[in-house]
């Protein structure tokens, strides 16, 4: 979804995702709808003493309630900054902090493998959580208890916030991964296992998570809002688990370990008609060439590229038509995780491989796949760190 930055705190960026836009006005309007019932609460819990009545009256729930889940996204950025900060404390980057549908989410450029860090950075948040709680209910015990309008409405969104932001840290630290709590529980385990395995335990024990939310959001109260949070937490942690092993399994593997050397790259001249590289990718089964132009690559064509033009036309339009000159390359002595994010994020299959300006091989999702495959057999990834290695890893030909 698209993101905007609205503003920056300690130099990080704070961004809005549009899933945010969506969610603000329904939790304001879900507050709004239940004044009566929070107020009820807090007299209950706390001895709020406030008049649920008054508070219900003309358009002044929804001026709590927006006022409330403001107040509540305010509170999620500062839990981000508490696990930001820290993390930078440790010397790692944070490329942004992003409010969206289900929170916040600080996103680091690299993710600490070391226990202490990673257990002191996950309980940085609740932490931060859990003292703002404390100081809204000190405010809130602070603030004169007089059946008034604008007291009780203070002592309202006080009193709101401080159980929210008390509830925010408590549910964080259930073990459900990729949540705090669930790094706390990977952190805890890495003390005396392997860095990848701790993580698929953590992971498999979050999806158990994921999937008991998920049946309690359906079957008991029908909340289609934890559904969702239980399928994005099930997702979080199963692709957590996944980048986690590839990152140990690539550990020490470069682009030139894995790529498909240049003497072995099936190439395309720039001259060839569509028409001809179509029934080429059918021979070769092949969905993509780097383009020659006098023996120097120049491009890159795939098979989307060839489908934009028309049948009838495809005798008509040559490679060099509908090539891509737009290339994305590395080197290659690049670590794979680097390259694969370049695809990842560019959406894109295949990357030249460019030493010194020369063409030196194509590396492609395939290529890292089968990579990932072999090492996975060898079992290197499950190893301690302290293990010797002794891999060779086959170069897959495109």
């Amino acid at each position: 979804m698209r993101r905007f930055r609205i503003g920056s705190a300690f130099g990080i960026p704070i961004q809005l995702d549009l899933t945010f836009l969506l969610v603000l006005p329904l939790f304001a309007f879900v507050i709004a709808s239940q004044v009566e019932l929070w107020a009820g609460t807090m007299n209950d819990v706390v001895a709020a003493n406030l008049d649920a009545e008054l508070l219900a009256t003309g358009a002044l729930p929804w001026v709590l309630g927006v006022v409330a889940a403001v107040g509540l996204f305010v509170g999620v950025v500062l839990h981000e900054l508490g696990h930001s900060l820290v993390a930078m404390r440790y010397g790692y980057s944070i490329e942004s902090i992003t409010l969206w549908l289900f929170g916040g989410i600080a996103n680091f450029e690299e993710m600490p493998e070391d226990w202490k860090q990673e257990l002191t950075i996950a309980v940085a948040g609740p932490a931060v959580s859990l003292a703002l709680g404390a100081v809204c209910y000190v405010v809130f015990l602070a603030t004169p208890s007089a059946h008034s309008l604008g007291l009780d409405s203070a002592r309202f969104v006080l009193g709101y916030l401080a159980l929210m932001n008390i509830a925010l840290a408590a549910f964080n630290l259930l073990p459900g991964f990729p949540m705090d709590g669930g790094r706390v529980l990977r952190a805890l385990l890495a003390r005396n296992r392997p860095y990848a395995q701790a993580t698929k335990i953590a992971a498999e024990v979050g999806k158990g998570f994921a999937i008991l939310l998920g049946l309690f959001g359906l079957l008991v109260t029908f909340n289609l809002f934890l559904v969702a949070l239980a399928f994005f937490i099930y997702i979080g942690a199963s692709g957590e688990a996944q980048q986690t092993i590839m990152r140990a399994a690539f550990e020490g593997v470069v682009v030139g370990d894995i790529m498909t050397p240049a003497d072995h790259v099936e190439t395309v001249d720039e001259s060839t008609s569509v028409r001809e590289l179509i029934d080429r990718m059918f021979e070769d089964r092949h969905t993509g060439y780097p383009v020659e132009r006098d023996g120097e690559v120049v491009g890159l064509v795939t098979l989307e590229d060839a489908r934009a033009v028309r049948e009838f036309e495809r005798d008509a339009y040559t490679v060099g038509d509908v090539m891509t000159t737009d290339i994305y390359s590395v080197s290659s002595d690049e670590d794979v995780m680097t390259a694969l994010e370049t695809l990842q994020n560019n959406d894109i299959g295949r990357l030249l491989v460019i030493d010194d300006e020369d063409f030196a091989g194509l590396l492609t999702r395939s290529d890292i796949m089968t990579a990932l495959s072999i090492i996975q057999t060898s079992g290197r990834v499950d190893r301690p760190a302290e293990e010797p290695e002794d891999l060779e890893l086959s170069r897959p030909q495109t």
